[in-house]
């Protein structure tokens, strides 16, 4: 059975930094593509940020290109978004996925999910 945590969210300042993480446990997780998404209550779930298995490509929604990083850690089975600089719009609930097939921006193409971390961004 594959779980992921998510954890870091907070309350922060615009122009300031947070960094998520995302631990998960069981499956095969070095062969995984894994994405960031976030939502809010009156939209549907945006894709942020994904990272293939070893690492070797990753993309991101414009929104956050230069100011989001999103990297992998297989020893540790986590995954990480860097965020810096963020913004009001970026609050949201954000949430890990983890897809035994290759990486993508479409949600539908993840099997698994945590239950997400809050990141609320003040003006």
């Amino acid at each position: 059975q594959v779980q992921l945590a998510e954890s870091g969210g907070g309350t922060v300042q615009a122009g300031d930094s947070l960094r998520l993480s995302c631990a998960v446990s069981g499956g095969t997780f070095s062969s995984y593509g894994m994405g960031w998404f976030r939502q809010t209550p009156t939209k549907e779930r945006d894709f942020v940020a994904a990272v293939s298995e070893s690492a070797r490509i990753t993309f991101y929604a414009e929104s956050v290109k230069g100011r989001f990083t999103i990297s992998r850690d297989d020893a540790k089975r986590t995954i990480y978004l860097q965020m810096n600089s963020l913004k009001p719009e970026d609050t949201a609930v954000y949430s890990c996925a983890a897809t035994p097939r290759a990486t993508s921006r479409s949600p539908g193409n993840y099997d698994y999910w945590g239950r997400g971390t809050q990141v609320t961004v003040s003006s």
